[in-house]
């Protein structure tokens, strides 16, 4: 058994696969870890979300912020973004059946055999690891719950900025989707940034670090593996490994094989 991770496929199911065939992944027996957004700007969301879901135990996906916008706009509460090609996906027969199955899947999935964490953005530096884990479980329950509708409305928004234990109701889950799908610079005092997306090299503040490198980050007892930034053009330190390269912005697609450390990587195709 292997398993494989790879970086976000936002539609871009052809290079996926491309990737599977070459590692000749067997869903009998291997298993593939995706680090969300499987939906936006790629050719193929629908296609792409049938396929994941086909893969069953062989494949564990979780929640980014373009999945949880695409469980939003199926409500009605947003519009499909100008540049994402969802709409396909509200017209099929299977829709209600593939959005139900999206909901149902988590922000952070833990590894039964390697001390791995993966999860969309990264874990807000301000978490410890049992932190972190119950954070994401309790907003995937009320994303389960009959609540569901009310978080996705009320998520759009930057604050609050900093963690406190005694955040409640939708501020406390709205900065733990935060940290978990949009998070990638931090303050220097841990606060998130949710504006600048630049290359951390691109950065001309003292004031903004990428999460992952922040000095007073809490230690955890996991390696993260997390997608999300394309700009970094993937990163392997800090007890970290970032596997987005912009395969939808005519990269490449990003995938690690954990039981070797191997890289493997897909040109993206032109459309």
């Amino acid at each position: 058994m292997a398993t494989y991770f790879v970086g976000d496929i936002q539609g871009c199911l052809d290079e996926l696969l491309l990737l599977l065939e070459h590692v000749e992944f067997n869903r009998e027996k291997d298993q593939l870890w995706l680090t969300g957004d499987l939906v936006a700007r790629g050719p193929k969301s629908l296609e792409t979300l049938r396929f994941v879901k086909s893969l069953g135990n062989a494949a564990v996906t979780i929640l980014g912020n373009h999945d949880l916008h695409l469980l939003a706009v199926s409500q009605g509460i947003s519009r499909v973004k100008e540049k994402d090609k969802t709409a396909p996906i509200f017209t099929a027969p299977d829709s209600e059946e593939l959005l139900t199955w999206l909901r149902h899947q988590p922000l952070l999935a833990v590894h039964s055999e390697y001390d791995i964490v993966m999860t969309h953005a990264g874990i807000s530096p301000q978490w410890n690891m049992a932190t972190a884990i119950d954070c994401a479980r309790e907003v995937e329950s009320v994303l389960l719950s009959d609540k569901w509708v009310w978080l996705l409305e009320n998520m759009y928004e930057n604050y609050p900025d900093t963690w406190d234990v005694t955040l409640s109701g939708i501020d406390r889950y709205r900065y733990i989707i935060n940290a978990f799908t949009r998070m990638r610079f931090c303050h220097l005092d841990g606060r998130l940034d949710m504006e600048c997306k630049l290359p951390p090299q691109d950065i001309n503040s003292d004031e903004l670090v990428p999460w992952f490198e922040l000095e007073n980050r809490l230690p955890l007892s996991h390696k993260v593996i997390f997608g999300h930034w394309a700009a970094l053009m993937g990163h392997d330190g800090n007890n970290v490994i970032a596997l987005d390269t912009g395969c939808v912005w005519g990269e490449y697609m990003t995938m690690y094989r954990v039981d070797d450390g191997k890289y493997f990587t897909q040109k993206a195709i032109e459309q």
